[in-house]
């Protein structure tokens, strides 16, 4: 079998039949799950690859989430896993994002030795262990703060479930009994990935699906190549600044020059900040995620997603760089909110050079945290959309690098001592223009009990910029009691005090009319 046998039709039909496998994980994840953070928000990714370790099809859930989990299957590969085994990992280093992103990867075969691809699920948990609940801490200044560091290890042998192993991840968590159904969950939905991906080699034979790998990863790559040259040779730069690094307010600048030539799109961050004390470094994965998700963008819906997306990226980091996370950098902020600025940098970029490209949304995804005696509860928030040529933008939405769905109130207020007494939008937040930005959401929390909040967030100071005179979104808002927070702090609460988030709104498109 060649890749030329495959006409548009066959591969169209191979390209849907791998997707849904990994659309099939997500749902068996989403139902077997127990926190809500999983089952209700879906903070979680599945996708497929093949024995070579290449992503073939994702689900359409978490862009920072997938960008970076190739990275994980290869280390996973380095580890020379056999026939039914299943890796559990959360290293930065690895291919990971954050500590609280558990990646569980199960190598598949056919019923003998040979492997002959892996289905991988990631899973942002509650609580990983470290010094604060819910282990997105504000203030951590080096990994082992963060939670339980987890190079790939080996949970299942042979089909086999490693107890003890188990039992020393759970001995490290503030709540094991929700992150042993979460882990349950994950287990299950790569079974159901391995039982999809042997059911098509199967049916299809194994020499068959060897070159449809091929053939969809090379029909993306040439899409896009081809994308790149329609926009024809072009250089544009842009900067802008996280809002510290949440031990100093210091702004932290982030630069970067992109070349789109030849079919290629390069990026150079040089002119980006040195790595930082706190936990806004974030590990070189991160930043592919945002590149790949910044050209996705870029390209018809109908083009598959898979790693042939990713071919065409050139990325340069300088030594020591905030965007090249090295051991012992903390990075729990890293992966959600410098992630969403590296995707804003480059659709800024981009505009220099002359891509069309919408204003600029929310860039943050608006991280709280909630931990109690026994419980911790996780949640991001939508906000404003940046308008386009082609209309407003959406209100109330995750925008960027996110791609979850809220947390329903009934579900937050029946798991957690916590009650919402308001869920809005947060209406006249979007910039205004011939279209205007979408609207950012107001959120406000009440606690019956003794606990503590942390707050990762941005754009509290700088405003989500609009486009081609489009105005500004508005900046988001903490607070506490009434009181002003900053973008990221730590604070202990007793029953009766009230937590309130408004999210910013997007950046509006086009001179007011």
């Amino acid at each position: 079998m060649t890749r030329a046998a495959f006409d548009p039709l066959a591969l169209s039909v191979m390209s849907n039949a791998v997707a849904m496998i990994a659309e099939e994980m997500g749902t068996v994840l989403e139902r077997g799950a127990l926190s809500p953070n999983i089952r209700e928000r879906r903070d979680a990714s599945a996708a497929i690859f093949d024995a070579a370790g290449r992503m073939i099809a994702q689900a359409a859930h978490i862009p920072v989430h997938l960008g970076a989990m190739p990275e994980s299957v290869r280390a996973v590969i380095a580890r020379q896993p056999g026939a039914g085994d299943v890796f559990l990992l959360n290293s930065p280093f690895d291919g990971g994002s954050h500590l609280p992103d558990l990646t569980m990867v199960e190598a598949v075969s056919a019923g003998g030795t040979r492997i002959i691809g892996y289905a991988a699920v990631r899973a942002h948990h509650a609580d990983v262990g470290g010094m604060s609940p819910g282990s997105m801490p504000q203030g951590a200044v080096e990994l082992v703060q963060e939670g339980l560091h987890l190079p790939p290890i080996r949970l299942v042998r042979a089909g086999r479930l490693d107890d003890s192993l188990l039992e020393l991840v759970l001995a490290n968590v503030r709540t094991p009994d929700e992150r042993r159904g979460d882990l349950e969950a994950q287990r299950a939905a790569c079974g159901a990935g391995a039982d999809g991906w042997r059911a098509l080699v199967s049916r299809e034979g194994a020499a068959r699906m060897r070159a449809a790998c091929d053939a969809l990863l090379d029909y993306t790559e040439r899409r896009v190549r081809a994308r790149l040259r329609e926009i024809g040779d072009a250089e544009g730069s842009a900067s802008d600044i996280l809002e510290g690094d949440g031990v100093s307010e210091a702004p932290v600048p982030l630069a970067v020059r992109l070349r789109i030539r030849r079919g290629a799109f390069s990026l150079d961050f040089s002119g980006s900040s040195p790595r930082v004390r706190g936990n806004v470094n974030a590990p070189k994965a991160v930043v592919r995620a945002a590149a790949v998700f910044v050209l996705r963008s870029l390209l018809d819906d109908d083009v598959p997603v898979n790693e042939g997306i990713a071919r065409p990226i050139a990325i340069v980091t300088p030594d020591d760089c905030v965007l090249d996370a090295r051991w012992p950098s903390a990075v729990a902020a890293g992966n959600v909110e410098t992630s969403q600025r590296v995707a804003d940098l480059l659709f800024a970029a981009l505009a220099d050079a002359g891509v069309p490209v919408p204003a600029q949304g929310q860039g943050t995804m608006n991280n709280i945290t909630f931990g109690g005696d026994g419980w911790t509860f996780y949640e991001t928030l939508g906000g404003g959309q940046g308008a386009s040529v082609r209309g407003p933008g959406p209100s109330a939405v995750h925008v960027g690098m996110s791609n979850t769905r809220n947390t329903p109130v009934e579900a937050l207020e029946r798991a957690y001592p916590i009650e919402v007494e308001t869920y809005a939008v947060r209406r006249g937040s979007g910039g205004s223009g011939a279209h205007r930005g979408g609207d950012g959401v107001v959120r406000v929390y009440r606690v019956r009990e003794r606990c503590t909040v942390t707050i990762l967030s941005e754009r509290r100071l700088r405003a989500p910029r609009g486009a081609m005179g489009g105005g500004d979104g508005a900046t988001g808002i903490n607070r506490l009691n009434g009181k002003a927070l900053p973008s990221k702090c730590r604070a202990e609460l007793s029953p009766g005090d009230v937590v309130e988030i408004q999210t910013p709104g997007g950046g509006g498109w086009g001179a007011p009319r």
